[in-house]
């Protein structure tokens, strides 16, 4: 037969594996309650913590045979109930109380609707100052006796560094939400003073740029489009620090790179107790964005359910949080960008019309490197400055004889993201001497060799690309619309692949036979 001792050591070391076990309080509670409710009377466990501002209790979490949850519910509590509660020498550290006579459990009785009930409650404190309760309930009167009351003595400690860690995890929690609003703003003032440079500003990108001004002090919503690692989070940036806006928060968001299942919560927030480890009130990236922008990156990637919400969004201009009912209006503006055709992906049921319709207010389409090879030598000085800057280094190396050459009759199917990377590679390798991009020999070889040079034969672009439209014709057997058809081939929308052939002279419909 167990000792009184051994019981109590037992009873002491499970319940502070448990109620100390998670930072999300409610989950400390339901493995606690699992345990306890074998040792005595149990319908309820609770953990409250005292606003001495507000004078109230505020429930914030509690655990029965169902769940373990978090709760936001506030007792009221009299002024004589607080003075009480505050007394070290009024209010006990440890006590039984076997009806709800109690000043105290009678304020968070009537708070949660209790019926007449037995209550062993621990008087939290941290460095002499209190700070909570943590309390067990059982239905009825007189439940407790007087060994119930030393085995809940015992835990007095574990449950106040319970309480004190989850209410630090809390305020760290909040202070890490005012910190990212703080980051986006400061973010956006060192634009304003060193800015994310829009190299080719004055020639490659000039056409681009001028359409950035004129949207820019519009709340109208932008759509930038353009190949991976054009540029489209520096002209988001550029629309933003010249709008009216620029001094409310710039929120990027990727939307490619968060999970389906968490995408709603992060973008709109979620109510304390919307789902398992919601255990705090949460703000969404869109209501951070409130006064500002919300840079929408990868739009394309959005699940249908998200699509209708930041559809209401640009309608409304209101949301609700995860698990909440009440709307929010916000004032956000939205620029969104994509690397894909969304007008494709619309024909393929893929993507709303409605909300590219909402998108696509004023669109920007960003060129490829390739097609504006003026802006390199401009681009390599800057991401020379760049990289040394973010490396430390003062002297700034130059470029290897011949080298401008190689780099202007490459490619760049990366773009603007690839020759940087290749820039701070040839940083690296170079040792503090000329950079040299060795790599580009290489490539300097595949460009000359899929140019056609030698006897092949040389064809003009319209030329290659009506080569390549036949081509594809041929193996749909003239079909342009539909699954497998032409356009889906091409990935192009069928209208414009039409207007294309009509405009190479390939023949189509009645004219094809």
């Amino acid at each position: 037969m167990i000792s009184q001792i051994d019981l109590e050591n037992e009873f002491f070391r499970e319940v502070s594996i448990r109620i100390c076990g998670s930072l999300e309080i409610h989950k400390a509670l339901w493995m606690c309650f699992q345990y306890v409710r074998k040792v005595m009377p149990l319908d309820e466990l609770l953990m409250t913590c005292y606003d001495q501002r507000l004078g109230t209790m505020e429930i914030v979490a509690v655990a029965d045979e169902h769940a373990g949850k978090t709760s936001s519910d506030y007792a009221p509590l009299s002024p004589p109930s607080r003075r009480e509660l505050e007394d070290h020498l009024l209010y006990p550290r440890v006590r039984k109380v076997n009806s709800l006579e109690d000043t105290i459990c009678r304020h968070v009785g009537m708070q949660r609707g209790w019926e007449e009930s037995s209550v062993l409650v621990n008087r939290l404190l941290i460095e002499d100052k209190y700070i909570g309760a943590f309390g067990a309930r059982a239905v009825g009167k007189d439940r407790y006796t007087e060994e119930h009351l030393r085995l809940w003595t015992l835990i007095n400690e574990p449950a106040a560094i319970a309480l004190a860690n989850f209410l630090q995890y809390r305020e760290i929690s909040k202070l890490k939400d005012i910190l990212a609003d703080e980051k986006s703003y400061l973010e956006s003032e060192l634009r304003k003073s060193f800015g994310d440079k829009v190299v080719g500003s004055d020639s490659g990108l000039k056409q681009t740029m001028q359409k950035v001004r004129m949207v820019a002090p519009l709340p109208s919503p932008v759509l930038i489009s353009g190949e991976t690692g054009t540029g489209k989070e520096i002209i988001a940036n550029a629309i933003h620090d010249l709008s009216k806006r620029s001094d409310g928060p710039l929120i990027k968001v990727n939307c490619g790179a968060i999970p389906e299942t968490l995408i709603d919560s992060v973008l709109f927030g979620h109510e304390k107790g919307a789902f398992t480890g919601a255990s705090d009130q949460k703000r969404g990236l869109f209501e951070r964005a409130d006064g500002g922008t919300i840079f929408l990156d990868e739009v394309s990637e959005l699940p249908p359910a998200v699509q209708v919400r930041l559809l209401r969004v640009l309608q409304e201009k209101e949301f609700e949080r995860v698990g909440g009912s009440a709307p929010i209006k916000i004032d956000v503006r939205i620029v969104s960008a994509t690397n894909r055709d969304l007008l494709y992906l619309v024909e393929q049921k893929k993507f709303r019309e409605d909300l590219y319709f909402r998108l696509i207010v004023f669109p920007i389409l960003l060129p490829p490197l390739r097609e504006r090879k003026s802006d390199i030598p401009a681009l390599i000085n800057h991401f020379i400055q760049k990289k040394c800057r973010e490396m430390g280094l003062r002297t700034l190396p130059c470029l290897g004889v011949g080298m401008i050459d190689q780099l202007m009759a490459y490619e760049w199917p990366g773009n603007v993201r690839e020759l940087e990377n290749a820039v701070e590679r040839a940083i690296i390798i170079s040792n503090g001497k000329e950079l040299i991009f060795s790599e580009m020999a290489r490539l300097k070889h595949q460009v000359r060799s899929e140019a056609g040079i030698g006897d092949a034969e040389v064809f003009s672009l319209a030329e290659m690309e009506a080569r390549h439209i036949r081509h594809i014709l041929a193996k749909t057997k003239g079909r342009i619309n539909g699954p497998e058809g032409a356009a889906e081939l091409l990935r192009m929308n069928s209208g414009t692949l039409r207007h294309r052939m009509k405009k190479l002279g390939i023949p189509f419909g009645r004219n094809a036979a």
